[in-house]
């Protein structure tokens, strides 16, 4: 092979290289997109649909305790268990202990250094805010440093709602 060929094979290189690279410039000057940060669309739900209904509506916190059941509570809680006590003795782990965490106000145990999200909260573990807290916490209450991605099933909830209720001093009477 002479070196007209071993030309010809270089430029085909170097020139397939600038190529490929000036297409993915080019390309990137006409599609540039002016928020950098989205990582995601939002799909909005259709106006009186059941997903939308669901989300605004309240939820009859009655009706979902009924659901529960203190024994299942216990048994669900072991996901908890890593990183909250529920015991009367107990102490702060990860997370605060939640003996008398029902009714008491949110970021009230003194021991442990809550994230200023719960802090600021200004609210109480009532029913409700216990409910939402534990669909996802990162949602309910932004800012909060709880990592847990939270119990989508309304038994699994209502039965820790229940279990925490009668983990307590004086459990408070069902709504």
């Amino acid at each position: 092979m002479n070196s007209f060929e071993i030309n010809k094979i270089i430029t085909a290189i170097l020139v397939t290289i600038l190529v490929v690279f000036g297409i993915g410039k080019i390309s990137n000057i006409i599609f540039d997109k002016e928020d950098k940060n989205i990582v995601a669309y939002k799909v909005e739900a259709p106006e009186g649909s059941a997903v939308q209904a669901s989300t605004e509506a309240s939820v009859d916190i009655s009706a979902l305790l009924a659901l529960g059941d203190i024994e299942h509570g216990k048994k669900v809680f072991k996901k908890c268990a890593a990183c909250h006590s529920v015991n009367a003795g107990g102490g702060n782990k990860i997370g605060p202990k939640l003996w008398n965490v029902m009714f008491r106000p949110v970021g009230a145990v003194t021991d442990y250094k809550y994230s200023k999200a719960l802090t600021d909260y200004g609210k109480e573990w009532s029913w409700e805010e216990m409910n939402g807290f534990l669909i996802k916490p990162a949602k309910w209450i932004k800012g909060n440093k709880m990592g847990f991605a939270g119990l989508k099933s309304e038994k699994d909830r209502a039965s820790v709602i229940l279990y925490l209720n009668q983990s307590g001093d004086s459990p408070k009477p069902l709504p």
